[in-house]
């Protein structure tokens, strides 16, 4: 079992998927912070609010004893308050659709690159030369003597 997983490991799939996988978290962190600090402050400067994080709806009532401030969303919903987080739900559509987007332009660009190359080899077999016929005398010999049999039964 352990030769089993030694030869599923040393795969070249399985080290291109960790290599993905690792590029994917990269690339999920700058789309992050892409989101976080340069969109949504632009989108809160155009609607008039930078911190989207807190725009919420409270759907219970605040407890008495609830003592933090009520426009906290991350203090209402640690203590136990029905909200919906909207503002964060924005800020991961946006996440989502940037990461989206970039991966659209990644496989575009793939697909372009394979159809040239497919195109480029369709175009070379179609260009190959027929191979010639080696001008063996022994070969024009035996054509011939093909010629003349056929000939010969038609006779």
């Amino acid at each position: 079992m352990l030769m089993e997983f030694k030869k599923f490991i040393a795969r070249g799939n399985v080290l291109d998927l960790a290599v993905g996988v690792v590029i994917g978290a990269a690339f999920g962190k700058i789309t992050t912070s892409l989101t976080e600090n340069v969109i949504m402050p632009l989108l809160g400067w155009i609607f008039g609010t930078i911190d989207w994080s807190n725009h919420f709806l409270v759907l219970g009532g605040i407890p008495a004893d609830y003592t933090g401030d009520p426009t906290d969303f991350a203090a209402l919903k640690e203590a136990g308050v029905p909200v919906i987080g909207y503002g964060d739900l924005i800020t991961q559509v946006v996440n989502f659709l940037l990461i989206a987007f970039a991966l659209f332009l990644l496989v575009r660009s793939a697909n372009r690159v394979m159809e040239e190359i497919e195109e480029k080899m369709v175009k070379a077999e179609n260009t190959k030369e027929e191979p010639s016929v080696p001008t063996d005398p022994q070969l024009h010999v035996l054509k011939e003597i093909r010629d003349q049999l056929k000939a010969s039964s038609k006779i």
